[in-house]
Order: structure tokens, then sequence, then C-alpha cells
């Protein structure tokens, strides 16, 4: 079974659009977790990080250990059979927020990393 690429797209043969690799998966669904905010999905209120909300937080140490430990946690309780997260990285820049995750993949614990820029 393949899974479906986010966002939802039709390919040039006319199908759904699958994910090329399983790294570009997994980090699909890791951008579902943290850009999804807490009661957007119906029937999982519960679903999601809420990141984009913390683009306009104050930027300092507390919140970026803040931040730090809800991407864990969010990615541990949806992602925890999936990857294994290792290190978070949160840096600030201006109006940019740019998030670092290193993380194994429980398939085949192939350690890999995602940069995200909301």
């Amino acid at each position: 079974m393949s899974s479906l690429a986010f966002p939802y797209a039709i390919d040039s043969r006319g199908r759904t659009a699958v994910p090329p690799t399983t790294d570009a998966h997994l980090q699909q669904l890791i951008e579902q977790v943290l850009f999804t905010n807490p009661g957007e999905r119906v029937n999982r209120p519960d679903f999601g990080a809420g990141v984009m909300q913390l683009m306009f937080a104050p930027d300092n140490d507390e919140m970026a250990a803040a931040t730090e430990f809800l991407i864990r946690g969010a990615l541990q309780q949806w992602l925890g059979d999936l990857i294994q997260v290792e290190a978070v990285q949160i840096r600030a820049e201006e109006a940019n927020l740019h998030i670092v995750i290193q993380y194994v993949r429980r398939q085949d614990q192939q350690r890999q990393t995602v940069e995200l820029t909301p």
C-alpha cells in the first residue's frame, strides 16, 4: 500500500500523487503534525502541534525550550511508531522560525534530518 502525497495532488498520469521516497513521506507527516492546529481536524481534535501560532511569540530561551518540548511531544504522540526524535533545534531569525529535527527511522534505523520553515 502506498501513501498519499501531502498536500493532496494529482500526478501527470491523472492519478493520486504519492511521495517520491520514504523520506519525503516522513517529512510530509512531520509537517502535518507540526503545522496543524489542535482542533483543526474534525475527528481528531487533539491532533497537531500548532507551531504556526508560535511564529509571533517572544523570542527568548524559555519560548525556544517550550517550543522544542511541544514539538518533541507531538511527534512522539503521533509519529512515535515511525520515528524516534533525537534532537530538535529552534532558531528564530527576524520573522522566520527555523525548525531542525534529527530523527531515526524505526523501519531501518537510518538517521535523518529535516529542516522546516513555516
